[in-house]
Formats: C-alpha cells, sequence, structure tokens
C-alpha cells in the first residue's frame, strides 16, 4: 500500500495537493486538501476493470467554482436550515441564505471551500490521510472556534473509512457529511437509474417545497421510498408520488436508518457487477438521485445532465435545529464531536 502526493492546483498563493491512496488490490482513491474533495476512485468491476467511480473534476478552478459539492466534506452543517437562522442558548445567530431564503451546507464558503492541512497515515493495515481545519468563531454566522479532523483511510478489503472528530470552545452546531456522487457504471458510462439500492429504514422525512423538513415521519411501506428489500432509482424519477415530484423526479430525502454498521446502506449495479455497502452511526441518509444537476458544462468529458450519480449523505436530520424530535446537532463546549462512516467496495457473487 502506498500514498503518493502531488502538487494539484494553486489558490491564492497557496498549493492544493492531491494524494492517491492505492491498496495492494490496486483500488485507488484519489482525493485533494481543498474541500477534502474525493476527486476520484478506482475500483474492479465484475471483470476486474478497474474505473472510476465517482463525478468530479480535472481542475482545481472547476471545483472552485462548481456548486454540485462533488465529492466534498460539508459543514459546519449538511443540508438546509431554514430561513438562515437559528437559537442556541438564547441568542439567535443569523446565516448566509445561499439557497433562496435557506442555508444550505455551510453557506456560501463551508468547508468545501477552503484549503485543509494534510498529513499522510501509512502503516501496515491501512493507509490514508488526515485532514485538519480550524473553523474561527462567527466564520459563517457559526458561534465558537471549532478545530476540525477529516480522516479517510483505506485498507485492503477495499474499503475506505471517514472518521470525523470536532472541538469547540464554545457551544455551537456541527453536522458534516461527505458529499461523492457514485456512479458504479464505470467512468459515467451510464446514469444510475438502472442501479438498486438496499436501505435499512422504516421512515423518511417528508419535505416542503424548499426541501425543508415539515418534521413529519413518514412510513415507506408501499411507497417508492420503501428500500427495504431494495429498488431500482429509475423508480422514484418515475413515480407519481408527491415527494418524489416535489424534488425534481426523484430522491432528495432523509431517512431514518433503523440500523447501524450493519450493512444499512448497499448500492449495486448489476450490468458493471460493481456492490457499495455503507455503514455508519450516524442516524440517517439523505439519498440524493442527481435530480438537480445542470445540463451544462462536463464531467470528467462526459456532458453533465440528471441522475449521472446518487449521494449518500450520512448525516444527522437536517434543519434539526427546529426540530426538538430529531437527533440534536448540538455540540457542546468541551465535548468532542465524532463519527464513523464505512464504504465497502465489491462485486456482485452469485450463490
Amino acid at each position: 500500500m502506498k500514498v503518493i502526493q502531488e502538487k494539484f492546483g494553486q489558490l491564492n498563493n497557496q498549493i492544493v495537493d492531491s494524494f492517491t491512496l492505492v491498496n495492494d488490490n490496486g483500488m485507488e482513491l484519489t482525493c485533494i486538501n481543498y474541500g477534502c474533495i474525493i476527486t476520484k476512485m478506482n475500483v474492479p468491476d465484475k471483470n476486474g476493470n478497474f474505473e472510476n467511480i465517482v463525478l468530479g473534476y480535472d481542475t482545481l478552478d472547476e471545483y472552485v467554482k462548481g456548486s454540485c459539492f462533488f465529492g466534498t466534506i460539508v459543514g459546519r452543517v449538511a443540508g438546509r436550515i431554514e430561513s438562515g437562522a437559528f437559537e442556541l442558548n438564547g441568542k439567535t445567530y443569523t446565516l448566509a441564505k445561499n439557497e433562496n431564503n435557506n442555508h444550505l451546507h455551510g453557506g456560501n464558503q463551508g468547508f468545501d471551500k477552503v484549503i485543509w492541512d494534510a498529513d499522510v497515515i501509512e502503516n501496515e493495515q491501512e493507509i490514508g490521510v488526515q485532514f485538519s481545519y480550524l473553523s474561527p468563531d462567527g466564520e459563517e454566522g457559526y458561534p465558537g472556534n471549532v478545530t476540525i479532523k477529516v480522516t479517510y483511510t483505506l485498507n485492503n478489503q477495499n474499503e475506505l473509512t471517514i472518521r470525523y472528530s470536532g472541538f469547540s470552545d464554545e457551544d455551537t452546531l456541527l453536522n458534516m457529511t461527505n458529499h461523492s456522487y457514485f456512479n458504479l457504471s464505470g467512468n459515467i458510462k451510464r446514469d444510475i437509474l438502472n442501479h438498486t439500492l438496499s436501505i435499512k429504514s422504516d421512515k423518511f422525512l417528508e419535505l416542503n417545497e424548499e426541501l425543508l423538513p415539515t418534521g413529519e415521519l413518514l412510513d415507506v411501506k408501499g411507497t417508492p421510498f420503501d428500500f427495504t428489500s431494495g429498488r431500482y432509482i429509475q423508480t422514484g424519477v418515475d413515480s407519481t408520488h408527491p415527494q418524489n415530484i416535489l424534488a425534481g423526479n426523484g430522491y432528495d430525502h432523509p431517512f431514518l436508518l433503523s440500523a447501524n454498521h450493519d450493512e444499512e446502506i448497499i448500492l449495486k449495479d448489476s450490468e458493471s457487477g460493481r456492490t457499495l455497502t455503507v455503514e455508519t452511526d450516524e442516524p440517517g441518509v439523505v439519498v440524493y438521485s442527481g435530480n438537480q444537476m445542470k445540463t451544462d458544462g462536463e464531467i470528467y468529458g462526459v456532458p453533465s445532465r440528471k441522475y449521472l450519480g446518487i449521494c449518500l449523505e450520512t448525516q444527522g436530520l437536517p434543519d434539526a435545529i427546529h426540530h426538538p424530535n430529531f437527533p440534536s446537532w448540538i455540540l457542546e463546549k468541551g465535548q468532542e464531536y465524532t463519527t464513523v462512516t464505512k464504504y465497502k467496495f465489491g462485486v456482485i457473487t452469485n450463490s
């Protein structure tokens, strides 16, 4: 196993490096210290062919200008915060309204738009990169100086583990996720509509017209949101269910997980044979099927269009600060924020 470090670009007189993690099986993961972005992930198909299975760009400039959050770490808070404001300890904090009247994915310059410090990890069990960043008090309107660490590690079982940690010197909000868009066809040969997704979840969050949770948890049974036995993404795109139509014909919905670190999320592409199993200690996952992707520009030489990738954003439930019945995002002064998500890459085996 090895880590290859190279210059990726330069921004405001600062060098941005890429780190390519290569395990003994030939799996490769490339990430950069701008936004902790995962730029490429080469994994084998059922015939042993290695191809890239995430969406991204070739240049730093495209990531700086991009608005799709390809491969980024999102924070301080993933998802939307209603009206770009919240109250904490009797004080109201005003945030950037960077999506209509609401705050989205940490604001105008969230964790996805900053350069992180990076340290290479190499040992017998795994290789990786530990990214660190100090988010100063008042950044994007949030209270507290928050010290963040995000660690990507790869092992010889073709497992990527993302470990998040954070400390704050004031009570604040913290709810991070990785925003990779997966496409298991390899090198974006097809869209993700014929991917099948399984989720151990009995409930999903109802959204309003601004894609904010209403606070209602809906039963998945008998709906296109029932992934308990596996379902094609296409079924949600074709669905006449009001929630699918609301999201732009597809999914952009939080699911409450009924299991953790127990193969609770599985994505498969039968044509390539590739599988992705996601395990997490987070309470939920936001499934986004790329419904809002623009039709301008290119992604690794492929014209951009809807449904080219699917995001599986493991996180706390969106807008939890306004919903006391949701698990809390509040990080108390001196307490540690810590969460782990593991991604296992494999192939379909005929038993």
